[in-house]
């Protein structure tokens, strides 16, 4: 144990009427977890007092007194804005950081020292501002690399809410973060966060805010182009693990929180430029045994991609994009894709059925994933949504019989027949071009499918080419 002076531990023993420091800072931890008793101790000049112990301790002597005074200081700190005015002014900041980033603290792998002085200087961070300019100057200097290289979750997770505290509302600290600078720590959070996982929402948060809001989405893609040291397995893809999980996390913000995020366009044609560049390369040789996420970084780049597009152009709220993404072929694309996927599994059924196989050899792609069908064929119904230009293209490019090869159950592609309903409804919507035809199929040596009854539609076997397709059968 550090030999303390008496001037600094004296006010202890009397704030918590104790005769140890150990024992009164452990009262004092308690008493700061209330308001009353954090006022209290505020009134006493305690923030103060407990930096300058921090600074009379050392790691290696007195680790154990030192983890208590952060947590007090953790605690003095929380709502309290003399406590976190006293940190800012008594260069608080410059002396947590210099514990926690010390060299022996992060090789020592002392997580909980290191998660107490993050939780500090969050709760610091949450005063405004100022609070937050001091402590970003900080994170700033690229210390706290190593601390986000720790690979733990209860590391991870303060870091993340004091950068998110700090960019929130300041560009100039966003474009910081995201420069070349003090990018590869933001790099560095998002190994962390693929090795162990998300404990809270704050990576999330930032990533929004950077990749989606704003247009640093492809630096920090790039940033992951290669494996992480740490990774066993040799690089034989596209892209990287890290990089489909960023696509992952993204997708997942896209899809909850799309009407509360104001949308960059660049975002969107850079992931509209990940899923063409991936559906060229892409060759799946087996049935789908998954959905996403699955073992191919290159499969699910492609998935969520997909699915970005999908909940983007489902929205009302950013037509121009939507727009953008069409005049840059995204429904020539699709269509296309969508024709090169083999039938779906009912429809080859029916086929069997109807030549009396037991099983019968189809030309098509794979489906990458199970549910790749559907994204496509929601992303296509959901731009043909009131858009005439978009029911008109897929009619001249002989889609329509394709979007109602769809609209049946496929093992699969869970919720395929919905999706097919609701694309070829918006298909017709107010398109007499579209819906004429539709009303002008024969019929030719037809099957009956009970899915597809109550659509009025049956499915028909050319018996020339032995290709499927559904007519309507109420025209």
């Amino acid at each position: 144990m550090d030999a303390v002076p008496e001037t600094i531990v004296r006010p202890f023993f009397v704030a918590a009427n104790c005769s140890t420091l150990d024992e009164s800072l452990e009262n004092l931890v308690e008493l700061a977890r209330t308001s009353d008793g954090r006022a209290e101790l505020a009134s006493k000049n305690m923030l103060t007092t407990t930096l300058k112990l921090c600074q009379s301790l050392s790691y290696t002597s007195s680790g154990g007194t030192l983890l208590l005074a952060l947590k007090l200081i953790r605690n003095l700190c929380a709502g309290e804005l003399r406590n976190q005015n006293s940190f800012i002014e008594q260069n608080g900041v410059d002396i947590v950081s210099d514990i926690i980033s010390a060299k022996e603290v992060v090789n020592d792998l002392n997580y909980g020292m290191i998660r107490m002085g993050l939780q500090v200087l969050a709760n610091v961070s949450l005063a405004g501002r100022e609070h937050q300019i001091v402590i970003w100057n900080r994170v700033y200097s690229l210390e706290f690399v190593d601390i986000a290289k720790l690979r733990r979750k209860e590391t991870c997770d303060p870091l993340c809410m004091i950068v998110y505290a700090c960019i929130e509302e300041n560009q100039e600290l966003l474009d910081q973060l995201c420069s070349d600078h003090a990018l590869p720590l933001l790099v560095e959070i998002v190994y962390t966060a693929l090795a162990v996982g998300l404990g809270e929402n704050w990576l999330k948060l930032i990533l929004t805010k950077a990749c989606i809001e704003e247009s640093y989405f492809t630096p920090l893609f790039s940033k992951l182009q290669h494996e992480n040291s740490e990774s066993s397995s040799p690089q034989m893809h596209t892209y990287t693990q890290a990089q489909s999980f960023l696509l992952s996390i993204l997708s997942e913000m896209i899809n909850e929180q799309l009407e509360h995020i104001t949308l960059s366009k660049v975002f969107a044609f850079d992931v509209f430029k990940i899923l063409k560049t991936t559906l060229g390369v892409l060759n799946c040789v087996s049935r789908p045994e998954s959905g996403l996420p699955t073992s191919s970084p290159d499969v699910n780049a492609v998935g969520y991609s997909l699915c970005i597009i999908r909940d983007i152009c489902a929205s009302d709220g950013h037509v121009d994009i939507i727009d953008s993404l069409l005049s840059l072929g995204l429904i020539q694309m699709l269509i296309d894709l969508l024709r090169d996927l083999e039938p779906p599994t009912i429809i080859r059924k029916t086929l069997n059925r109807a030549e009396n196989q037991d099983s019968t050899t189809y030309s098509g792609k794979l489906c990458p994933y199970k549910g790749f069908r559907s994204d496509i064929v929601a992303v296509i119904g959901n731009c043909a949504y009131k858009r005439k230009q978009v029911q008109d293209e897929i009619r001249d490019r002989n889609g329509i019989l394709l979007m109602l090869q769809q609209c049946v159950t496929d093992d699969e592609n869970p919720f395929l027949r919905e999706w097919g309903i609701w694309g070829v409804r918006n298909l017709l919507e107010g398109n007499l071009e579209n819906q004429n035809v539709v009303s002008e199929l024969e019929i030719q040596g037809s099957v009956n499918l009970p899915e597809l009854a109550t659509l009025g539609l049956k499915v028909d076997v050319d018996q020339q080419t032995r290709r499927a397709k559904l007519v309507n059968t109420t025209g």
